[in-house]
């Protein structure tokens, strides 16, 4: 094949992927309708994933699940949220922080604990127990040795949530709880899904 048939292959090509790119962003950003009307939820939305809104209508967000909710210093709260196995072998439990006191909190180097210093100020120092496989879990970290965990938690101002995670190796399918300690805090029982 010659270079000049080669090049116009390859410019063709590359017009076609072109067009087929704009032809996307086309369809995706036009909305089809009114924008003053109300979204409607999707038709692969169940019934029970949204509960209409008495006052209006309109759908209402999906109740939170609460596992846990412990105490820390200075009128922090943490509320875990969910503790949920996933196909790769992991378990990643997240919920929230919430500072209740009238100051910013600032105490939050503890949370990181010795284990895993470069990942800064964050929520490392978390762990899990399976009492009864008899056994600690540690915050995974990747390959450049920073937690698998919410990290830059250094101040939480009076009356602001923050969001958590962190993601753990998964104990075994037999265990159906664990107790979650994150330091400064009580710990906290909490069950297993999935």
């Amino acid at each position: 094949m010659s270079t000049r048939h080669s090049a116009r292959v390859r410019g063709a090509a590359a017009a076609v992927i072109a067009a087929a790119l704009v032809t996307t962003a086309v369809g995706c950003g036009q909305s089809g309708g009114d924008d003053s009307k109300a979204q409607q939820p999707s038709p692969s939305s169940k019934p029970h994933d949204v509960q209409p809104n008495a006052s209006n209508g309109s759908p209402a967000p999906k109740p939170t699940e609460v596992l846990g909710t412990v105490n820390g210093e200075n009128g922090v709260i943490l509320t875990i949220n969910s503790a949920a196995r996933d196909a790769g072998g992991f378990l990643t439990v997240s919920g929230e922080l919430k500072n209740t006191g009238s100051q910013a909190f600032a105490s939050t180097a503890a949370w990181r604990g010795n284990e895993l210093n470069s990942s800064g100020a964050s929520v490392a120092g978390v762990t899990l127990v399976d009492k009864a496989g008899k056994k600690r879990y540690y915050v995974l970290r990747d390959t450049e040795g920073r937690c698998l965990c919410t990290t830059g938690l250094t101040v939480i101002e009076a009356g602001q949530t923050v969001p958590f995670f962190a993601q753990f190796p998964a104990p075994p399918a037999s265990t159906t709880e664990v107790e979650f300690n994150l330091p400064t805090f009580a710990s906290a029982t909490i069950k297993i899904s999935g």
